[in-house]
C-alpha cells in the first residue's frame, strides 16, 4: 500500500513540475476553470449570470466536483468557505450549517436542500440527527452545485436562516449522448456511473443515469465483534429525466430519482478518560488498545450488527407555460419518501466489565456506554413528503419591473411508526427481544417510538424596479404558516443486576409526567410569521455589481417529544441580516472575477439546547429539551477570486471570515411544581458551534501546453485551512481538568488533481485524483461526554483517499 501511495504522488509531483516548467510559450488560450464570469445560476429561482446576482454565492460545475472527489455534503463542505457540517453520526446523517447558524438536535434545519428546485427529503427523529438531504448519490450528473449564503425565506421558504445548497441536474437536450465511467482506488474503491441523453423525436427528450460506489471503511474495528470496518460507502443512485414539449409555449418536466446507501456506519472513537464515572472503563480499553498497537485509524465496537441504511425515492415534475413575452405560469409538484434504519454502536465503547468484579464477571463480558437500533421490526425514520408549489415570473413596464411570485404547500407524515430502542450500559444476547445482562447494576433500554406531522404554507412575492439603467430596488416579502405534531411514547426497560441473560424486570415511563403503561406523548406546536428582503443594487458598468440588503429570516418552532411536562414546545427563531458586497468581473490580458461581501446577522429568540436538573430534594433523572433562550450575533466577510493571470493557469481563491458570538442567555425560571431547574452549559461570550473564524481554500490549474492531438492535460491543486472551532460547550467544566474537548484543532489540507481529457483526440477522459495528500490525522468533532460519563470520543476525519477515473463519452 505504502509503495503505491508513493507512486502515486510521484506521478502527480512529476506531472506538475512538467507544467510549470513547461512555460507559457506553447500556452493555449484556454483556461482550465472556465470563465466565471459566464456562469449560470438559479440562486433567485430564475437564469441569471452568476456576476449579476446580489447573493454571496459558490458554485461547482460537474467537473470540479470530480476533481475534488465530493461524493456527499460533508466532502462539500470540505471545499466550501462559510459552510460546515456536523457529522459526528455519519456522513450521510450531516446537519449543515452556513455562516454559524447551526441546529441543535431535534430542531428544523438552518440550511434548505433543493434538488431540482424542491427541498430534499427528510427524515423525522426525537434526537439523533437524520441529515438535512444531499446525501449519498446526490452529486452525479449535475449542471452545478450553489452554495447560496444568508437567509433565503422570501424565495426558499422558512428554515433558510444559513443559507441554501442548490442541486441542479443536468437536464435533457435534443442531441444523442451519454458516457460511461469507471473509477478505482485505495480502500478498495470501486464506481460506475453511466449517462445516456435520447431525443424522442422533435419533442420528447430523455436522459436516464445510475451512479454505483462501494469502498471500504477507512476505521478498523478492533474489538472482533462485527464488521472489520467502519465509515464505509456502498450506495446505488438512480435517476431518469424527461421533458416534453406539449405545445411551443408549454413543457413538462418529469424528474424520478432513486437512491439506497447501506453501509455499516460510522463509528467514533474513544480519545480521552478521566479517574471519575465510566472513564476507568474508558482507560482500560485506551491501555488494550495500546497494548495492541492500535492506530489513529483503529476505533472499537459493541455491536454485532450494526448497519445505517437509507432509502429514497421522489419524483418531481415541473410544467412550465409561457403564456406571453411578459408572463411565465410555472407549476412543480412533488412527492418523496425515505426511509432509515439506524443501528449503531454510537461512541465506539467495547469495556470490559471483568475488572470491576474479577472471578464474578466472566472477563470478555462487553458492555457499551449506549447504542441506538430501531425499534423491532420497524425503521429509525420513514417519512414522506409532498409540495406542491405554483409560481408566476414575468415582467413589465418595457421591462423595467421584473417580478415573481407564488404558493407554496408542504406536507409530510409519516409512513408508519418509527424509533428507537437504545441499550445503556447493557450487554444484551438479542437486544430486540430485550435479553440482556446488567453487569453494572445500573443499566436500562430507553424505547421510543414516534409519528410525526409537518404542514407548511407559504404565499410569497419579490420584484425587482430598475431605478435606472445602473440602479435597481428589489423587494420581497413571504408568510409562512408551520404546524407539527408529534405523538411518541418513552418507556425505560429495567434487567436484573447481575451476568445472566434476562428479560426485563420491569418499565416505567422515562417522562415522569406520563402515564404507564403505554408512557404516551402527544405534542402539537403552531408557528408563523412573514420574512422579507429589500435590496438595492448598481451597476457602474456591465462588469461591476454593487448592493446592499437587508432580509429577515425565520426557522420554525417544533417538539421535544422525550422532554418533561412544560418544555413540551418551542417556538420560532428569528435574525435579521444586513449586508453588502461588490461582485467585479475583469477581461483582456488578465481574466478573472472578484467578489467580497461583508454581513451583520442578528439573532434573536435562539433555540439552545439546554439542560434540566433535578432541584434538590427532587428524584428525576437529568435530562434536556430545546429552550427559546439565546440571543447571538454573527459578523464576517466573505470573497471569492478567481484569475487567469496567463493563458493556461487559473487561480480560484475562496475565504470566509466569521466572529459569532452569544450575546444573551436568558436565566429560565422554572415554576415552584417543576422538579426540575434549567442549566445552560452555553454561556454569554461563547462562540456559536461549528463556525471557525477563519477558512480559505486556495486553488490552481494549468492546462499544459500540448497540441489537441495529445489532448487536454490539466493539473490542478487545492489547499484549506480551517481554523480552531468550538464543537461543543463542555470546555466550562473541563478547563479546570486542564482538558479541551470542546473544541478541535486547525486543519490543513490538500488535494491533487490530474486530468487528461479527449485522449488523443478521442472521447475518452482519465482523472488521477487524491485528498488528503499529506495523510493528515484529524478530529472532526468531540461528542461532549466527559464531563457526564468520564471520557470522551471524537469522529475521525478522512485518510488519504486516492484513485482514478477513466470516462468515455459518445454522441453529443
Amino acid at each position: 500500500m505504502k509503495g503505491m501511495t508513493s507512486h502515486f504522488v510521484a506521478l502527480m509531483a512529476a506531472t506538475a513540475l512538467t507544467a510549470i516548467s513547461a512555460g507559457t510559450a506553447l500556452a493555449q488560450s484556454g483556461t482550465g476553470g472556465g470563465d466565471q464570469s459566464d456562469i449560470i445560476v438559479t440562486a433567485r429561482r430564475v437564469e441569471e449570470r452568476l456576476q449579476d446576482v446580489p447573493i454571496s454565492i459558490t458554485v461547482f460545475n460537474q467537473q470540479q466536483l470530480a476533481n475534488r472527489n465530493v461524493i456527499n455534503g460533508q466532502d462539500l463542505a470540505a471545499f466550501t468557505p462559510s459552510l460546515a457540517t456536523d457529522s459526528r453520526f455519519g456522513s450521510q446523517n450531516a446537519a449543515f450549517a452556513i455562516r454559524g447558524f447551526v441546529r441543535a438536535n431535534g430542531t428544523q434545519p438552518s440550511v434548505g436542500v433543493y434538488f431540482a428546485d424542491v427541498v430534499a427529503p427528510r427524515g423525522a427523529a426525537n434526537s439523533l440527527p437524520i441529515g438535512d438531504g444531499a446525501g449519498p448519490g446526490a452529486f452525479f450528473d449535475l449542471q452545478n452545485v450553489q452554495v447560496l449564503k444568508g437567509p433565503q425565506g422570501t424565495l426558499f421558504g422558512r428554515n433558510t436562516t444559513g443559507g441554501a445548497i442548490v442541486l441542479v441536474p443536468q437536464k435533457p437536450t435534443g442531441e444523442f449522448g451519454g458516457y460511461v465511467e469507471v473509477s478505482v482506488g485505495n480502500y478498495d474503491l470501486r464506481r460506475l456511473q453511466a449517462v445516456l441523453n435520447l431525443p424522442l423525436g422533435d419533442s420528447a427528450r430523455l436522459r436516464i443515469g445510475g451512479d454505483r460506489q462501494t469502498r471500504d471503511g477507512y476505521l478498523k474495528n478492533g474489538s472482533g465483534i462485527g464488521p472489520g470496518r467502519f465509515n464505509d460507502v456502498d450506495y446505488t443512485s438512480l435517476r431518469a429525466s424527461l421533458v416534453v414539449d406539449l405545445t411551443p409555449d408549454l413543457e413538462n418536466y418529469l424528474i424520478g430519482s432513486y437512491s439506497r446507501s447501506d453501509t455499516n456506519g460510522d463509528i467514533q472513537k474513544l480519545v480521552r478518560c478521566g479517574a471519575f464515572g465510566l472513564g476507568p472503563l474508558g482507560c482500560l480499553q485506551l491501555a488494550q488498545e495500546d497494548a495492541r498497537g492500535a492506530g489513529f485509524f483503529t476505533a472499537q465496537n459493541s455491536m454485532r450488527d450494526p448497519r445505517t441504511l437509507a432509502t429514497t425515492w421522489q419524483l418531481i415534475d415541473t410544467t412550465t407555460w409561457r403564456a406571453s413575452d411578459a408572463l411565465t405560469v410555472k407549476n412543480i409538484v412533488s412527492y418523496a419518501e425515505l426511509r432509515q434504519l439506524f443501528r449503531n454502536p454510537l461512541f465506539g465503547t467495547a469495556f470490559d466489565a471483568s475488572v470491576l468484579a474479577p472471578g464474578f464477571i466472566a472477563p470478555g463480558t462487553i458492555i457499551d456506554f449506549a447504542s441506538s437500533r430501531p425499534i423491532p421490526g420497524r425503521n429509525s425514520s420513514e417519512q414522506s413528503t409532498f409540495t406542491e408549489e405554483l409560481q408566476l415570473q414575468g415582467s413589465a413596464f418595457a421591462n423595467r419591473l421584473t417580478y415573481q411570485g407564488g404558493a407554496y404547500l408542504e406536507v409530510s407524515d409519516p409512513l408508519g411508526l418509527s424509533g428507537s430502542q437504545a441499550p445503556v450500559l447493557l450487554s444484551c444476547a438479542d437486544p430486540d427481544a430485550l435479553v440482556c445482562a446488567n453487569p453494572l447494576g445500573q443499566g436500562a433500554t430507553n424505547y421510543s417510538s414516534t409519528r410525526t406531522r409537518f404542514r407548511n404554507v407559504g404565499l410569497y412575492g419579490q420584484a425587482t424596479y430598475s431605478l435606472s439603467d445602473r440602479f435597481k430596488l428589489t423587494g420581497g416579502l413571504r408568510y409562512t404558516w408551520d404546524k407539527v405534531s408529534n405523538q411518541t411514547a418513552l418507556i425505560s426497560y429495567l434487567f436484573p443486576a447481575g451476568i445472566s441473560q434476562s428479560g426485563p424486570i420491569g418499565s416505567f415511563c422515562t417522562n415522569p409526567d406520563l402515564q404507564a403503561p403505554n408512557c404516551e406523548n402527544d405534542l402539537r406546536q403552531k408557528s408563523s410569521a412573514p420574512t422579507w428582503l429589500i435590496g438595492l443594487d448598481y451597476k457602474p458598468d456591465n462588469d461591476v455589481l454593487l448592493y446592499a440588503k437587508y432580509v429577515r429570516g425565520y426557522r420554525t418552532g417544533g417538539v421535544n417529544p422525550t422532554a418533561p411536562t412544560g418544555f413540551g414546545t418551542f417556538d420560532a427563531e428569528k435574525v435579521d441580516t444586513y449586508e453588502a458586497g461588490i461582485k467585479t468581473s475583469f477581461r483582456g490580458p488578465v481574466r478573472g472575477t472578484f467578489d467580497v461581501s461583508a454581513f451583520y446577522n442578528g439573532f434573536a429568540n435562539q433555540q439552545l439546547e439546554l439542560g434540566l436538573t433535578a432541584k434538590p430534594g427532587r428524584p428525576v433523572a437529568p435530562t434536556g429539551a430545546i429552550i427559546n433562550a439565546g440571543q447571538s450575533r454573527i459578523y464576517g466577510a466573505e470573497a471569492e477570486i478567481s484569475i487567469s493571470p496567463f493563458a493556461g493557469f487559473t487561480a480560484d481563491v475562496s475565504y470566509a471570515y466569521l466572529n459569532t458570538k452569544i450575546l444573551r442567555v436568558a436565566d429560565i425560571q422554572t415554576p415552584a411544581s417543576s422538579p426540575y431547574n434549567v442549566t445552560a452549559t452555553v454561556q454569554t461570550g461563547d462562540p456559536l458551534q461549528f463556525a471557525p473564524k477563519n477558512k480559505v481554500a486556495v486553488t490552481g490549474t494549468y492546462v499544459l501546453p500540448l497540441p489537441d492531438s495529445i489532448g487536454k492535460v490539466s493539473v490542478g491543486a487545492t489547499y484549506v485551512h480551517t481554523d480552531r472551532q468550538t464543537v461543543n460547550y463542555s470546555i466550562h467544566t473541563t478547563a479546570a481538568l486542564g482538558l479541551d474537548v470542546g473544541s478541535i484543532d486547525p486543519t490543513d489540507l490538500l488535494s491533487l488533481n490530474l486530468a487528461w481529457n479527449e485522449i488523443a483526440g478521442k472521447p475518452v477522459d482519465l482523472n488521477l485524483f487524491m485528498t488528503n495528500a499529506t495523510n493528515s490525522k484529524y478530529y472532526r468533532g468531540y461528542a461532549g461526554l466527559y464531563t457526564s460519563a468520564g471520557f470522551e470520543v471524537a469522529s475521525i476525519g478522512e485518510p488519504r483517499m486516492y484513485g482514478a477515473r477513466l470516462k468515455v463519452r459518445f454522441g453529443r
